[in-house]
This record gives structure tokens, C-alpha cells and sequence, in this order.
């Protein structure tokens, strides 16, 4: 058997939490022999989930927490007065080296800000930026930063290009992956001033095959391996594209049972256009890692179901075998720091 990878995971974040968190940890295990889940929740919430299922006994180890994160809570207060809750608990398993990665679908500003207190950076590396995949007409892109440092400078870029270049290659698996800015154009004279100063930084940039501006438009026909771009545009692009793929399902769903020829012709196509949905699926991708920490941190959507939890799970192991933080850190040069 490869590798145990040990993965503490928050029962108690996100909207569909503690069912589905719960769920998903027990399916993981279940589909893969060499995960251990430290299931972090609170005891009521534990007892009653997993006694719903049949999982190896020894791998799931319950974590007891008596606090919980709520969404709308401020961040760093949150952190600092709820010592006892699922997220700082678990933070904390991966910091004393219990765990290698922690999986939560909570608060978000709660993940950013603990990862990086609890956690902690790798020396060298100046901002984490959270790193989510995209899915694409040729596989998938990584589009960083989606919602960490919305107010970035050149050299935090440079910083996400090398990262984003290490996850996608030893990750994903694709070789001298190419590298693109997030831009209003492909011109090189184009952009803010952001995007204006670091261009030929990226462009000189002998660590990385930088192929120069991306727009929006063409991420989703997989224009670059890694897209790299402050969280603020980051954001918003994650955002338009996950409500646009809901939308174009809902009304292609919608437009296919409107009639009686229609719902013909939707089960005469219905094997292929189910494979073109999974493709498309966020859910089938797992959860964004928050790059350049000590220890592995995945953010999953706080919508996740169960099959993103398991998938968030699975995709540590990967993580942990390819020795990312290592190599993130031979990658960052004591001159970025």
C-alpha cells in the first residue's frame, strides 16, 4: 500500500455540514486505502452522522470541538477567540504534524487567515494565494489568485506563477506547463498597471513558459495551464464562470424537457451530454489549495456535497506524494522573500 496521507477534515463547515462533510470523509476512506480522516466536529454531530455508515473503524479518528466558525463572523477575531472550533482545531493538527492537510468547506476569510497564522507560510513565499482548477475543452487550468490577496503586487505574481507551475506539473501532470496573465487583451501593451509591470517580469521569468496575456474569455478553452492574476479579477472570474455553467445547465435541462420531441431527442443523447456535464463539474475537481503553506490547506465550495468533500480528500494524496511543499520551496528563492 502507498503512502498513509492523513487528512483532518472540518464536520462542521460549510451549508450542507455536518450530512454531507461527514458523508464525503466516509466515502474517501472507503474508495482509498491509504487516507486517515480526523473528522473535527462536535460530539453530538459526530455521534449522529457516522453512525449512519459502515467505514473502517481506524480511519476515521473523531476529533471533538466544542466551537464553530460561522460564515459571517470576522475573520481574525474569529480565529483568535475560537480556539476550541473545527477549523482552528484542525489548522492545528496540520501544524503539530498530525495531519498533512486540512479540508474544510467554512468560512473562507476564517481558512485565509488561519493558514497562514496556524499553518504558516513557507519561508520565502510572500502572499498564498488560493489556487482553484478550472475546467477546460482540453482537460483543466489553474487560476490563481481566486480570492486571497485581492491588492497584489508584481512580485507576489511572480510568486504564483512558480507555484502554479510546480502544482500543475507534478500535480496534474503536465510537463513545462504554460503560463499566461489574466489581462483585458492579449497585447502586450495592455492592462493595468498592475498587469503593465509585471508582464516583462513574467517574461524574463526563467523558471516559468510564460506565453504572455490571457483573456477571460479563452480560460475555459485551456489558453494557459496556469493563469495567474490578483483575487480580485480572480475572483470575479471564478464566480462568472461557476454561475454561467449552473445557468447553461438549468436552462439546457430546462429547454430538453419542454416537449415531447425534445425529451426524445434528450434521451438519444444523454450518454454523451452526461459525460460533457461531468467534465464540466467543479465538484469533480476537488477544492482550491491554498499554495505555500507549511502544510496542505484545501478550500472547498461552502455549497460542496458530499462527492467535493471526497474529492478535496482524495486530492491531498497527490499533494502529499509529490512532495508539492518541497518543491514549492526549492522553487522560492530566498531573493523573493
Amino acid at each position: 500500500m502507498s503512502e498513509v496521507v492523513k487528512v483532518a477534515v472540518d464536520a462542521m463547515g460549510g451549508d450542507n455540514a455536518p450530512v454531507e462533510t461527514v458523508k464525503g470523509a466516509v466515502d474517501a476512506v472507503n474508495l482509498r486505502e491509504n487516507i486517515v480522516v480526523y473528522l473535527v466536529g462536535t460530539e453530538e454531530a459526530l455521534n449522529a452522522e457516522l453512525a449512519k455508515y459502515s467505514y473502517p473503524k481506524e480511519r476515521i479518528i473523531p476529533v471533538i470541538c466544542t466551537e464553530v466558525i460561522e460564515t459571517g463572523e470576522p475573520p481574525v477575531m474569529a480565529i483568535r477567540k475560537k480556539k476550541d472550533s473545527s477549523i482552528v482545531v484542525g489548522m492545528k493538527l496540520v501544524h503539530d504534524g498530525t495531519c498533512d492537510a486540512f479540508v474544510s468547506a467554512g468560512s473562507s476569510g476564517a481558512i485565509l487567515v488561519g493558514g497562514q497564522v496556524i499553518v504558516g507560510r513557507i519561508p520565502g513565499v510572500e502572499r498564498p494565494p488560493l489556487a482553484p482548477l478550472f475546467p477546460t475543452s482540453n482537460g483543466v487550468s489553474l487560476v490563481l489568485d481566486c480570492g486571497a490577496n485581492v491588492d497584489a503586487r508584481p512580485d507576489h505574481l511572480i510568486q504564483f506563477a512558480k507555484m502554479g507551475s510546480v502544482y500543475m506539473e507534478h500535480v496534474i501532470g503536465i510537463k513545462n506547463p504554460t503560463v499566461g496573465i489574466l489581462n483585458i487583451g492579449t497585447e502586450e501593451e495592455k492592462g493595468n498597471a498592475l498587469v503593465k509591470e509585471t508582464y516583462p517580469l513574467l517574461k524574463n521569468c526563467p523558471d516559468i513558459n510564460f506565453i504572455g496575456s490571457v483573456e477571460a474569455r479563452d480560460i475555459p478553452s485551456g489558453a494557459a495551464d496556469v493563469v495567474v492574476c490578483e483575487a480580485f479579477a480572480g475572483n470575479i472570474a471564478l464566480k462568472m464562470f461557476e454561475g454561467v455553467g449552473l445557468t447553461m445547465i438549468h436552462e439546457m435541462k430546462a429547454g430538453l424537457m419542454s416537449s415531447l420531441r425534445s425529451k426524445i431527442g434528450a434521451l438519444l443523447i444523454k450518454p454523451a451530454l452526461k459525460g460533457v456535464l461531468k467534465k464540466f463539474d467543479v465538484s469533480e475537481y476537488g477544492g482550491a489549495p491554498l499554495l505555500g503553506l507549511k502544510g496542505l490547506v484545501v478550500k472547498t465550495h461552502g455549497s460542496s456535497k458530499n462527492k467535493e468533500v471526497t474529492n478535496s480528500i482524495i486530492q491531498c494524496v497527490s499533494f502529499k506524494e509529490e512532495r508539492i511543499n518541497e518543491k514549492i520551496r526549492d522553487m522560492i528563492s530566498l531573493k523573493d522573500a
